[in-house]
């Protein structure tokens, strides 16, 4: 009786992945246009500018599950300031996306970096725990080398 509760039950497990179908949208559903930038005018020594939301979220193209995180954007402006209204609009249009973790940061930081066109800009997306797994993608404008990595304990033993 068991073997036959564990086929039925195995068998609305596998089901599940064909009962609900989100949709899953391209990546041209990303809307840059949105951004919207203002000049500066502080003083001649521009300030780091740090924004941070936990609310971003993007959807993994081969599950469909979301890929929620923390998202911290670091930049030093030149001569332009990203308007937070429109930031938010723009980061709401990847909640739908099929988009790989990595392309997902790679892409923000493009699009901003065009937008605000900024000395310098770090974008790091810090990912919730998915499958045992967590993730951190930090990309940079300019880009510049990787840092060495260092040697894991494990490494180290060896």
């Amino acid at each position: 009786m068991s073997r036959t509760i564990d086929k039925a039950l195995t068998a609305r497990y596998r089901a599940l992945d064909k009962s609900i179908r989100l949709p899953i949208e391209g990546e041209d559903a990303i809307r840059p246009d949105l951004l919207i930038v203002f000049p500066y005018r502080g003083p001649a020594r521009a300030p780091e500018v740090v924004i941070e939301t936990d609310e971003f979220s993007a959807v993994c193209p081969w599950t469909g599950l979301p890929d929620q995180g923390a998202l911290t954007i670091t930049y030093t402006p030149r001569r332009l300031l990203l308007e937070l209204k429109s930031l938010k609009h723009y980061l709401l249009t990847f909640r739908q996306v099929g988009i790989v973790q990595e392309h997902a940061a790679a892409r923000i930081l493009r699009d901003l970096a065009r937008a605000a066109k900024p000395a310098r800009m770090t974008v790091t997306v810090d990912y919730n725990v998915r499958g045992g797994l967590h993730t951190v993608v930090t990309v940079r404008h300019p880009q510049r080398p990787a840092p060495k990595p260092q040697r894991t304990q494990r490494a180290q033993r060896q």
